[in-house]
């Protein structure tokens, strides 16, 4: 169903992370962990790491020049978003390399990924409607199986990854990749995100644009619902 006004959406395109998917810290990942002066990461601590390892945009730490490259090319290759990620934990104070690694492969594990609420509603209600669906995300390993694991893939056309494809938002090229791959026009596509600057470039190419909050995902039950309404997709 469309409202008056609005054109008709034949595809919708998801950023994963605060989007469909949120990245949230289990105390029992920081078991052992502690920073540079011997504290044990917990509570705030862990989730300014988890804050500071999921941001979509920016540098939260400070780089030097290597450091900086692997950082601003994390989406593209996986070793660049090894280095860094664990560069950012040594400057969070996770100075030990084995608990360093240890938090990296959560952020790298699909278990450890929790969907919003909503994620499944949205994602069968699009499917319902015929409406083509893609997973466009900025990222360095594959976010599938977090879809497989809950059964949720069905629902996706098509998974558009930076580091398959060799773009990364803001970049239009990767964008029309996407509607390219659902064979679909950008006046007919919208795209659902969390960061105005990264997601919202969609608009550069002519797609529709919603925005979400990347709160955890107890504080967000119906957000990507409230987007498609708003598209006119009930």
């Amino acid at each position: 169903m469309t409202t008056t006004g609005t054109p008709t959406i034949e595809a919708v395109l998801f950023d994963f992370s605060g989007t469909l998917f949120r990245l949230e810290e289990h105390p029992s990942w920081f078991d052992g962990v502690h920073d540079a002066d011997g504290t044990p990461v917990d509570g705030a601590g862990a989730a300014e790491l988890m804050r500071r390892m999921t941001a979509p945009v920016g540098e939260t730490v400070e780089f030097d020049d290597a450091t900086r490259h692997a950082w601003r090319h994390r989406d593209l290759d996986p070793a660049l978003h090894r280095q860094a990620y664990l560069h950012v934990l040594a400057q969070s104070g996770v100075t030990d390399p084995a608990h360093a690694e240890s938090v990296y492969g959560r952020v790298i594990d699909a278990d450890s990924w929790t969907p919003y609420p909503d994620t499944e509603a949205v994602l069968k209600r699009l499917a319902a409607d015929s409406v083509r669906v893609g997973v466009l995300s900025n990222i360095a390993f594959d976010i599938r199986p977090a879809f497989v694991d809950r059964d949720l893939d069905r629902y996706v056309d098509h998974f558009v990854l930076s580091f398959e494809v060799g773009h990364v938002k803001p970049q239009p090229e990767i964008f029309r990749h996407a509607v390219a791959a659902l064979g679909v026009d950008p006046s007919r596509t919208l795209m659902v995100g969390d960061s105005a600057e990264a997601d919202g470039a969609a608009q550069e190419i002519g797609c529709s644009f919603a925005l979400v909050d990347p709160v955890p995902t107890a504080q967000r039950p119906d957000a990507l619902l409230a987007a498609l309404s708003a598209f006119g997709i009930r």
